[in-house]
């Protein structure tokens, strides 16, 4: 796959992946203070679906060609589409305070824009440049004015 016309096949220096492993990261740390009983059950729901945003990233980057690239971004959003569910569950059942769910959410939701660009890049091959590779070590990765 090339973005920009860089060729990229380590996941690690697309922000989208970035983004989506710290996400992983902090619902594996707010799912640690669930309830025993919910280990097999919601805490692993949001772990899966959590981790399956990255890891659908990385599979479709070691993969031939933009086809298959496209496909396993739309894995990675139906993934961060059901953790939006499942963070929204866990607050519902007051397993998760409001403003974790807040900030959890709003990261899915910037993870869910920059995945229907990236898609749509896969797609048609014109991305925007804030979309793609990660900012050289001390710039700023954020994205738009959200």
């Amino acid at each position: 796959m090339e973005i920009q016309g860089i060729a990229v096949k380590d996941f690690h220096e697309l922000k989208v992946w970035q983004k989506a492993h710290h996400l992983t990261l902090a619902v594996y740390q707010i799912t640690a203070t669930f309830p025993r009983e919910e280990l097999y059950g919601l805490t692993s729901q949001l772990r899966r679906s959590s981790a399956s945003i990255p890891a659908n990233l990385a599979e479709g980057c070691g993969r031939n060609g933009d086809a298959e690239f496209a496909r396993f971004c739309s894995i990675a959003m139906g993934s961060a589409s059901e953790l939006e569910y499942h963070l929204l569950l866990a607050k519902d059942l007051k397993l998760v305070k409001p403003k974790d769910h807040a900030e959890l959410s709003q990261r899915a939701i910037e993870l869910k824009r920059m995945l229907t660009a990236l898609l749509h890049y896969a797609e048609s091959r014109t991305m925007p440049h804030e979309c793609t590779l990660a900012a050289p070590v001390g710039r700023s990765t954020r994205i738009g004015a959200a």
